[in-house]
């Protein structure tokens, strides 16, 4: 083979060497760049699967944080009302705290009355009245005199039990200060506000106003003065403004206790003052409330001594002592630190009064029925109670007191039926 055959075979030979060598060299390149490629591809993938369970696990969390957030929510309401009850708790002690430091004062005061002025019972105070109404002059008349300033119309001065005749002759003397003449105003007077009150709203209005217009001349006169305190409690009820309420209520109070204090023997006398106290309680503080219901009942009862045959008196009695079973904690606290012990009553005593009711005037009242079923149902007795029911059913609404005994018989046969 010739020198230049060979130098073409090993540059031929060179040549595809290097071929192979960029071959192979390109092999390796393309397999690395498919390994990247294919790890790229695969932390992509991983990324992605993390990116799922991150969302999973998040979303369990959100719920985890709502549910803890409800019920931090409803531990929250608890403590609230826990701390609502904490103040309200804080607040009654503060009175009582307040309310002892009065009770040597207070307890004082009732002492020295039993010798003295007797606040708390008018009726204590008309002996020293009348006694003192005798020593400035008023001339005595003969004993066994009635009174003829209410006389025959209104009542005879016929209970005088326990009275002096010092006493019964001021009673006497009191109407001999009018003249024939005066009398006869007074008679008619009476007789018109008595028929005035029994009729519409605007003539029990025109039987106040008529009152009003004559105090000035009669306030000496107890039954003139029962009768206003009777018109006080007439407006108390036709008024709807809370501030009217309570004038009417403690001008009316005002004008039985004179009457009470004029004529310790009329009947009707104790009721309307009886019955002042216990409008002018809704107004008042828990100590004045307290006051005003021993003030109502004691009133009541010699009311009642006085006219046994009434059945509004028992009505009343029925209320006070059902009221008395439905005082609260703090109010019977406070009956105890200021007079000793607080008003007690029973369910059973207070039905006994309603049926006294029913018994001297049967179909007295559509609330006297209702509170008879109250009183039924608070026995148990709810055969009783629904029949009571059925009988205010029966009673048609005439009154302004007939239409809120409606309001409580619905709520009664309510809960009757549960």
């Amino acid at each position: 083979m010739s020198h230049s055959e060979n130098k073409k075979l090993i540059l031929g030979l060179m040549v595809g060497a290097a071929g192979i060598s960029l071959v192979a060299l390109w092999y390796h390149m393309s397999r690395k760049r498919r390994k990247a490629l294919h790890l790229s591809t695969l932390l992509n993938s991983e990324n992605s699967f993390d990116l799922v369970d991150f969302q999973y696990e998040t979303q369990n969390e959100q719920g985890t944080v709502m549910l803890l957030q409800g019920r931090q929510l409803q531990i929250l309401e608890k403590l609230n009302g826990l701390l609502v009850s904490v103040e309200e708790l804080k607040k009654e002690v503060a009175f009582l705290k307040e309310a002892v430091p009065k009770l040597e004062e207070l307890v004082r005061d009732e002492l020295q009355g039993k010798t003295d002025t007797r606040r708390t019972s008018p009726l204590h105070r008309a002996t020293r009245k009348r006694k003192a109404e005798v020593a400035q002059g008023v001339s005595d008349t003969n004993s066994s005199e009635e009174a003829e300033s209410e006389g025959s119309y209104v009542t005879a001065h016929t209970d005088t039990e326990g009275e002096s005749e010092e006493e019964k002759g001021w009673i006497s003397s009191s109407a001999s200060a009018l003249t024939p003449e005066e009398k006869i105003e007074l008679f008619n007077l009476l007789q018109q506000v008595d028929t005035l009150h029994c009729g519409s709203d605007n003539e029990k209005r025109e039987s106040f106003r008529l009152l009003l217009e004559n105090e000035e001349k009669y306030k000496n006169y107890a039954g003139f003065l029962w009768r206003l305190a009777r018109a006080y409690g007439d407006m108390f009820e036709l008024t709807t403004d809370v501030e009217e309420k309570k004038n009417y209520a403690s001008e009316g109070k005002l004008r039985g206790e004179n009457a009470v204090n004029l004529d310790s023997s009329s009947a009707e006398s104790h009721q309307w003052f009886a019955v002042m106290c216990g409008y002018l309680s809704q107004f008042e503080s828990i100590q004045n409330k307290i006051k005003n219901g021993f003030l109502f009942k004691e009133h009541l009862d010699k009311a009642i001594e006085l006219k046994p045959r009434d059945p509004f008196l028992y009505y009343l009695t029925g209320r006070w002592c059902y009221e008395v079973t439905q005082l609260s904690w703090i109010e019977k606290k406070v009956a105890t630190a200021l007079f000793g012990a607080p008003p007690t009553s029973t369910i059973p005593e207070a039905l006994q009064n309603f049926l006294k009711a029913e018994e001297l005037h049967p179909g007295y009242s559509k609330y006297n029925y209702v509170y008879l079923g109250k009183c039924y149902k608070e026995l148990g007795q709810r055969t009783d109670a629904l029949k009571c029911c059925d009988s205010a059913l029966a009673v048609l609404p005439v009154t302004k007191e007939d239409k809120e005994a409606e309001k409580d018989l619905e709520a009664l046969l309510l809960s009757l039926k549960l």
